[in-house]
Protein backbone atom coordinates (compact mmCIF):
# COMPACT_ATOMS: atom_id res chain seq x y z
CA UNK A 1 0.00 0.00 0.00
CA UNK A 2 2.73 2.60 0.82
CA UNK A 3 4.46 1.82 -2.50
CA UNK A 4 1.20 2.24 -4.45
CA UNK A 5 0.45 5.49 -2.61
CA UNK A 6 3.97 6.81 -3.29
CA UNK A 7 3.69 5.85 -6.97
CA UNK A 8 0.67 8.14 -7.26
CA UNK A 9 2.52 11.11 -5.73
CA UNK A 10 2.57 14.27 -7.88
CA UNK A 11 6.11 14.96 -6.58
CA UNK A 12 7.47 12.22 -8.85
CA UNK A 13 6.98 14.44 -11.89
CA UNK A 14 9.91 16.66 -10.84
CA UNK A 15 12.26 13.90 -9.70
CA UNK A 16 15.18 12.28 -11.49
CA UNK A 17 14.64 8.50 -12.18
CA UNK A 18 17.61 7.54 -10.00
CA UNK A 19 16.28 9.70 -7.16
CA UNK A 20 12.89 8.00 -7.53
CA UNK A 21 14.55 4.57 -7.42
CA UNK A 22 16.46 5.55 -4.27
CA UNK A 23 13.28 6.80 -2.63
CA UNK A 24 11.32 3.66 -3.47
CA UNK A 25 14.20 1.51 -2.17
CA UNK A 26 13.75 3.30 1.16
CA UNK A 27 10.02 2.50 1.14
CA UNK A 28 10.77 -1.15 0.32
CA UNK A 29 13.32 -1.26 3.15
CA UNK A 30 10.73 0.02 5.62
CA UNK A 31 8.27 -2.60 4.39
CA UNK A 32 10.83 -5.40 4.64
CA UNK A 33 11.51 -4.41 8.25
CA UNK A 34 7.93 -5.28 9.16
CA UNK A 35 8.48 -8.85 7.98
CA UNK A 36 11.38 -9.40 10.39
CA UNK A 37 9.45 -9.45 13.69
CA UNK A 38 6.54 -11.23 11.99
CA UNK A 39 8.90 -14.00 10.83
CA UNK A 40 10.64 -14.38 14.20
CA UNK A 41 7.35 -14.36 16.10
CA UNK A 42 5.68 -16.86 13.75
CA UNK A 43 2.87 -14.41 12.97
CA UNK A 44 2.79 -14.86 9.19
CA UNK A 45 -0.05 -17.19 8.11
CA UNK A 46 1.23 -20.49 6.76
CA UNK A 47 4.74 -20.04 8.18
CA UNK A 48 5.77 -21.48 11.51
CA UNK A 49 8.26 -19.61 13.71
CA UNK A 50 10.84 -22.29 12.81
CA UNK A 51 10.53 -21.62 9.08
CA UNK A 52 10.30 -17.90 9.80
CA UNK A 53 13.69 -18.02 11.52
CA UNK A 54 15.16 -19.58 8.36
CA UNK A 55 13.64 -16.90 6.11
CA UNK A 56 14.61 -14.06 8.49
CA UNK A 57 18.29 -13.83 7.34
CA UNK A 58 17.23 -13.72 3.68
CA UNK A 59 14.87 -10.82 4.34
CA UNK A 60 17.70 -9.21 6.30
CA UNK A 61 19.95 -9.55 3.24
CA UNK A 62 17.26 -8.01 1.04
CA UNK A 63 16.97 -5.18 3.56
CA UNK A 64 20.71 -4.48 3.31
CA UNK A 65 20.45 -4.39 -0.51
CA UNK A 66 17.46 -2.00 -0.34
CA UNK A 67 19.37 0.31 2.02
CA UNK A 68 22.43 0.24 -0.25
CA UNK A 69 20.26 1.19 -3.25
CA UNK A 70 18.55 3.91 -1.18
CA UNK A 71 21.81 5.44 0.04
CA UNK A 72 23.73 4.82 -3.21
CA UNK A 73 21.05 6.48 -5.33
CA UNK A 74 20.89 9.50 -3.05
CA UNK A 75 24.70 9.68 -3.05
CA UNK A 76 24.84 9.76 -6.86
CA UNK A 77 22.05 12.35 -7.18
CA UNK A 78 23.26 14.60 -4.36
CA UNK A 79 26.74 13.85 -2.92
CA UNK A 80 26.98 17.04 -0.78
CA UNK A 81 23.71 16.22 0.99
CA UNK A 82 24.85 12.66 1.66
CA UNK A 83 28.22 13.79 3.00
CA UNK A 84 26.44 16.21 5.35
CA UNK A 85 24.12 13.40 6.47
CA UNK A 86 26.96 10.95 7.09
CA UNK A 87 28.90 13.59 9.04
CA UNK A 88 25.77 14.46 11.08
CA UNK A 89 25.85 18.11 9.95
CA UNK A 90 22.79 18.02 7.69
CA UNK A 91 20.18 20.70 8.43
CA UNK A 92 17.37 18.19 7.76
CA UNK A 93 16.07 16.62 11.00
CA UNK A 94 15.43 13.21 9.39
CA UNK A 95 19.03 12.64 8.24
CA UNK A 96 20.71 11.58 11.51
CA UNK A 97 17.96 9.06 12.26
CA UNK A 98 18.39 7.45 8.84
CA UNK A 99 22.17 7.33 9.16
CA UNK A 100 22.00 5.76 12.63
CA UNK A 101 19.53 3.13 11.39
CA UNK A 102 21.73 2.45 8.34
CA UNK A 103 24.86 1.82 10.43
CA UNK A 104 22.86 -0.42 12.79
CA UNK A 105 21.61 -2.45 9.79
CA UNK A 106 25.18 -2.84 8.52
CA UNK A 107 26.35 -3.78 12.04
CA UNK A 108 23.73 -6.55 12.30
CA UNK A 109 24.65 -7.87 8.85
CA UNK A 110 28.35 -7.85 9.74
CA UNK A 111 27.76 -9.58 13.09
CA UNK A 112 25.57 -12.20 11.38
CA UNK A 113 28.25 -12.89 8.78
CA UNK A 114 31.06 -13.09 11.34
CA UNK A 115 29.32 -14.52 14.40
CA UNK A 116 30.95 -17.96 14.10
CA UNK A 117 34.40 -16.50 13.48
CA UNK A 118 33.95 -14.16 16.44
CA UNK A 119 32.82 -17.10 18.58
CA UNK A 120 29.67 -15.31 19.75
CA UNK A 121 27.54 -17.44 22.02
CA UNK A 122 23.89 -17.71 20.87
CA UNK A 123 22.64 -15.66 23.85
CA UNK A 124 25.22 -12.90 23.26
CA UNK A 125 24.31 -12.82 19.57
CA UNK A 126 20.58 -12.61 20.31
CA UNK A 127 20.98 -9.75 22.78
CA UNK A 128 23.29 -7.79 20.43
CA UNK A 129 20.91 -8.44 17.53
CA UNK A 130 17.87 -7.32 19.52
CA UNK A 131 19.51 -4.13 20.77
CA UNK A 132 20.60 -3.23 17.24
CA UNK A 133 17.10 -4.13 15.96
CA UNK A 134 15.60 -1.61 18.38
CA UNK A 135 17.98 1.07 17.05
CA UNK A 136 17.10 0.10 13.47
CA UNK A 137 13.34 0.23 14.03
CA UNK A 138 13.30 3.45 16.06
CA UNK A 139 15.75 5.19 13.73
CA UNK A 140 13.89 4.07 10.61
CA UNK A 141 10.46 5.02 11.94
CA UNK A 142 11.58 8.50 13.02
CA UNK A 143 13.48 8.95 9.73
CA UNK A 144 10.48 7.89 7.67
CA UNK A 145 7.97 10.00 9.59
CA UNK A 146 10.12 13.13 9.37
CA UNK A 147 10.73 12.84 5.62
CA UNK A 148 8.19 14.87 3.68
CA UNK A 149 8.35 13.29 0.25
CA UNK A 150 6.49 10.96 -2.04
CA UNK A 151 5.26 8.63 0.71
CA UNK A 152 1.61 9.30 1.53
CA UNK A 153 1.24 10.31 5.19
CA UNK A 154 -1.52 7.91 6.31
CA UNK A 155 -0.02 4.74 4.80
CA UNK A 156 3.43 5.73 6.08
CA UNK A 157 2.10 6.30 9.60
CA UNK A 158 0.20 2.99 9.49
CA UNK A 159 3.29 1.07 8.34
CA UNK A 160 5.46 2.71 11.02
CA UNK A 161 2.87 2.04 13.74
CA UNK A 162 2.59 -1.63 12.69
CA UNK A 163 6.38 -1.97 12.66
CA UNK A 164 6.69 -0.50 16.17
CA UNK A 165 3.79 -2.57 17.54
CA UNK A 166 5.05 -5.87 16.14
CA UNK A 167 8.62 -5.20 17.25
CA UNK A 168 7.47 -4.45 20.80
CA UNK A 169 5.17 -7.52 20.85
CA UNK A 170 7.84 -9.91 19.61
CA UNK A 171 10.63 -8.50 21.79
CA UNK A 172 8.44 -8.64 24.90
CA UNK A 173 7.71 -12.31 24.25
CA UNK A 174 11.23 -13.51 23.50
CA UNK A 175 12.57 -16.30 25.69
CA UNK A 176 15.96 -14.63 26.14
CA UNK A 177 14.44 -12.11 28.55
CA UNK A 178 12.47 -14.74 30.49
CA UNK A 179 15.49 -17.02 30.68
CA UNK A 180 17.52 -14.22 32.22
CA UNK A 181 14.81 -13.52 34.77
CA UNK A 182 14.49 -17.25 35.55
CA UNK A 183 18.26 -17.63 35.95
CA UNK A 184 18.34 -14.65 38.28
CA UNK A 185 15.44 -16.14 40.28
CA UNK A 186 17.19 -19.52 40.46
CA UNK A 187 20.41 -17.86 41.70
CA UNK A 188 18.51 -16.01 44.44
CA UNK A 189 16.72 -19.23 45.47
CA UNK A 190 20.05 -21.11 45.51
CA UNK A 191 21.69 -18.43 47.68
CA UNK A 192 18.77 -18.48 50.11
CA UNK A 193 19.01 -22.29 50.33
CA UNK A 194 22.74 -22.16 50.98
CA UNK A 195 22.30 -19.50 53.69
CA UNK A 196 19.61 -21.59 55.39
Amino acid sequence: MPIAAAAASPLLAWRDPLYILAGFAGIVALGLMLFQPLLIGGYLPGLSARIGRRVHPWIGGALVVAVLIHVGGLWITSPPDMIDALLFVSPTPFSPWGVIAMWAIFAVALLAALRRRLGLRPRTWRIAHMLLAVIIVVGSVVHGMLVEGTMETFSKAALCALLLAMTIKVMAGLRVWRKRATSRGENIARQETEQA
